[in-house]
């Protein structure tokens, strides 16, 4: 049995022997399908990277990706909480001007849940 691993660098290799052999973009998905079933790249992205190829760009790493910044910092987050722990998370939106979703989503990985009103460090 063999140890390979099917990964996108090797899809995009295998598609760039396709790009050569002058096939359009829904060939080259069509072969892939034929040969990977449902482990093929899409149609979609098949023409993103024919779009690559075309202009010379043949790094066939992905792209970084830029995550969102955050709205405010867990700094200001956690001295708010250290003044007074126990603030409803609409209080600790309404300081830092932001979602209660925002403060939802940091307060768990800061390790602070609030169960019935009452918030346990």
């Amino acid at each position: 049995m063999s140890d390979f691993v099917l990964n996108n660098h090797h899809l995009r290799q295998v598609l760039i022997f396709i790009f050569y052999s002058k096939k359009t973009a829904a060939e080259a998905h069509l072969e892939l399908y034929k040969v990977y079933g449902d482990a093929a790249m899409s149609e979609t992205t098949c023409h993103d990277w024919f779009h690559r190829f075309k202009d010379d760009k043949f790094i066939l790493d992905d792209r970084p990706r830029e995550r969102r910044p955050k709205t405010f910092e867990d700094a200001k987050l956690e001295a708010l909480l250290r003044e007074y722990p126990c603030q409803a998370q609409q209080q600790l939106s309404s300081a830092l001007r932001v979602t209660h979703q925002a403060i939802s989503k940091r307060l768990h990985p800061l390790g602070m849940i609030q169960e019935q009103r009452t918030c346990v460090p």
